[in-house]
């Protein structure tokens, strides 16, 4: 029997559904792949460390954490390291980067991507940040050091939008995208078109627990803007960082405005786009534009969608229904599961 572990820097809402697939799955991947699937060691920025080179105990922590709200001290596997010192000196073979984005810099997530790469280990990031920021770099690291790096979760959670392109998609280059990329205005706008105060929106929001205490990072556009940063230097090889991309929010948009465009059959939605030029410069914009009300876009179902113009496959359009747990993680799951295949052949 062979061994994968796993260390997971941040064990919030990504990492804690990660570990309840994983502890569903455990036994159905050492049947079908030889592979004893564990991990071995869990960072939080305060809620306490947990690390033990055999393999953590998931169940436990996943008690602790939700019943207690940190990890207990007393508990034989709890540690004083610091994501760093887990990324530099722990056992594992894969590093899953799970910790809050922070898109001005990128920072402190890239670093720790960098550190585990140069140490060979294989990286599986849900943070949008070092991939928008430093995408070439990272890869090229990666291939220098013969490791994975997979960040399906970056873009639309688990729906398999980056892991199409790349497995099912060889050959095909990508000249434009479309698409809906945050959640949260997406559902702003929409109770906003049916009389909702935007007040009362919010505060549905944060009760249901998709919205967080400071919905700014989306309502400003900056995670839709990280994500077409991600798509755009993935899928077309821009080399660019959420800078370059022309960026407005719906901050500015009123109940009047979204009355209006509906008057003349239209819904308005913040449109993520990205455009390759007749002179080859590629181009991406953020801002909220009118939609027909027939459009796949203005679907009121939809939590987000990408269409994807290429040359050979012509347009193809990904939808994401629903707005689970259960997605992210399995983002991060799925990711496992491909490392697993390629230490495989």
């Amino acid at each position: 029997m062979k061994r994968i572990s796993v260390a997971l820097l941040g064990f919030g809402v990504a990492g804690q559904a990660f570990s309840r697939i994983l502890l569903k799955t455990h036994d159905a991947i050492l049947r079908d792949t030889g592979y004893d699937a564990v991990v071995t060691a869990i960072v939080t920025g305060s809620r306490g460390t947990l690390y033990n080179p055999q393999g953590l105990d998931l169940a436990e922590a996943l008690r602790q954490m939700n019943e207690e709200g940190r990890f207990d001290e007393k508990s034989p596997d709890f540690s004083s390291m610091n994501a760093f010192e887990i990324v530099d000196t722990a056992e594992y073979d894969v590093v899953c980067e799970l910790t809050p984005l922070n898109i001005e810099t990128g920072l402190p997530a890239a670093d720790h991507i960098r550190r585990a790469l140069n140490r060979g280990k294989h990286v599986i990031s849900a943070n949008k940040g070092p991939v928008a920021r430093f995408y070439r770099e990272l890869k090229n690291l990666a291939g220098e050091k013969g490791v994975c790096l997979f960040f399906e979760t970056t873009v639309m959670a688990g729906t398999p939008l980056l892991n199409l392109a790349d497995e099912c998609l060889p050959y095909c280059k990508v000249d434009r995208i479309e698409g809906i990329l945050n959640a949260t205005t997406n559902y702003i706008l929409k109770e906003m078109a049916k009389g909702v105060p935007e007040d009362e929106i919010v505060r549905r929001g944060r009760e249901e627990g998709f919205m967080e205490a400071d919905i700014s990072m989306d309502t400003e556009g900056w995670d839709a803007t990280a994500k077409l940063t991600v798509l755009m230097n993935v899928l077309m090889d821009a080399g660019v960082t959420p800078d370059d991309i022309d960026r407005t929010g719906i901050g500015s948009v009123t109940a009047e405005d979204i009355k209006k465009a509906a008057e003349r059959g239209n819904d308005i939605k913040l449109m993520c786009t990205a455009e390759r030029t007749a002179d080859g410069k590629i181009y991406g914009k953020v801002a909220p534009e009118e939609i027909p009300d027939r459009d796949v876009f203005s679907d009121e179902n939809l939590v987000a969608v990408v269409s994807l113009y290429t040359d050979l496959m012509g347009k193809i359009t990904v939808l994401q229904y629903g707005l689970e747990t259960t997605q992210t993680g399995y983002g991060v799951f799925s990711d496992l599961i491909r490392v697993i295949k390629n230490i495989s052949r």
